[in-house]
């Protein structure tokens, strides 16, 4: 492939991987079962990643292990309806057009393991989502790097990926415990959790000793807010993660009631939303049952987003969960979440939301004040 002996746009690729290998000292390449793409709304990408995709679909790329992508900058079947400017909807539609026609299946989602995509302990992968690459890492046990989308982009299309980071055992050992003091019980405490970790722990991997419990809709808010507030690819949770390796001194800190209510009040602007969004990481049919609970017979008070991959969704439909939302006034949205949509475009300025992730890519990436709480506080707000 190097060599340009299966065509240039796997040379191409191989030459991405090679360069990344060298800048990390991988000894060579190891092959991978899976591979997620970031770099998928045309609000992230721009021309100029629209014309990369454009170039390599001309130049006859395609995947040759299975491959899919994070979520797009609109729902494809409801973009009209959610207020998405015509231009950027043409654009958005090239960019997903390129990644078919190298052989990516559609799923537009930052939680591929929420719709049957699950690695299992020691597989290894190569993902780019930020908040995936946690979940994968840690609930899952799986091993990959923080890849960037041009570099999972090229893992697909040579079905490799450079050996080095988290995919050697050696540096998947935790220097950084904390001992949590309190009991975070919602989406949202274990967002803010996350958060107010991220921020000291950067790139390290912590290990939670303390904690006595917490499904996957709270690890995966915990580890989506640690790797947007900080670096964080690993984390370790004692008796609860497959896994938990900590080093022999390792820095400890503690979480008790006072930084959780403290990190709380600091994301919120307390002022009122014009747009609520629920699904950052994209909503489980868990999370999707309590909005449709907490909004049951009620109208909402502003624009409600539920945000969740389209195999949710369709789950959703069948459940009555989705009838229920839109009959508040709400809606369910698939392929796309309140991050990556344009919403500086559409005349947004106030957004509220139970993720610490979106919390802190809303107020860089999005220019929106954010309202942060519960569920039911923040629809009901």
């Amino acid at each position: 492939m190097f060599n340009g002996e299966m065509g240039e746009a796997a040379r191409q690729s191989m030459e991405i991987l090679v360069a990344l290998g060298k800048i990390y000292g991988a000894e060579g390449m190891i092959p991978v079962t899976s591979v997620q793409v970031a770099g998928v709304s045309y609000k992230t990408i721009g021309d100029a990643g629209l014309e990369y995709l454009l170039d390599l679909a001309k130049k006859g790329a395609k995947v040759k292990v299975p491959t899919f992508l994070n979520p797009a900058g609109m729902d494809r079947e409801q973009w009209e309806e959610m207020g998405i400017p015509e231009g950027f909807a043409k654009k958005q539609i090239e960019v997903l057009d390129a990644y078919a026609k190298m052989g990516i299946s559609m799923t537009c989602t930052c939680t591929p393991y929420l719709v049957g995509i699950r690695p299992k302990v020691g597989e290894h992968i190569a993902w780019s989502e930020s908040s995936a690459i946690a979940f994968a890492n840690s609930v899952l046990g799986a091993r990959t790097n923080r890849e960037g989308g041009p570099s999972a982009l090229a893992a697909g299309i040579c079905g490799v990926t450079p050996n080095y980071g988290l995919h050697l055992e050696e540096n998947r050992v935790s220097e950084f415990v904390v001992r949590v003091e309190c009991e975070p019980k919602t989406n949202a405490d274990f967002g803010a959790m996350g958060y107010w970790v991220g921020e000291i722990a950067k790139s390290r991997h912590p290990a939670f000793l303390g904690m006595k419990s917490a499904d996957e809709d709270r690890l995966k808010a915990l580890g989506a807010a640690m790797a947007a507030s900080g670096s964080a690819a690993l984390f370790y949770v004692k008796g609860i993660t497959p896994e938990f390796v900590v080093g022999e001194k390792p820095e400890e800190v503690v979480f008790t009631a006072k930084e959780l209510k403290e990190t709380r009040e600091k994301l919120d602007s307390k002022e009122k939303p014009q747009l609520v969004t629920i699904g950052c990481p994209h909503a489980s049919i868990e999370e999707i049952r309590e909005v449709a609970e907490v909004v049951r017979g009620k109208k909402v008070a502003c624009e409600l987003w539920v945000c969740t991959a389209r195999k949710t969704k369709e789950k959703a439909d069948a459940m009555g969960y989705t009838k229920i939302i839109q009959a508040a006034g709400g809606r369910v949205v698939a392929d796309t979440c309140m991050v990556v949509c344009p919403l500086e475009e559409m005349g947004f300025k106030v957004t509220g939301c139970n993720s610490g992730k979106a919390a802190k890519y809303l107020t860089n990436l999005c220019k929106q004040k954010v309202v942060y709480g519960d569920v039911g506080d923040i629809i009901c707000k």
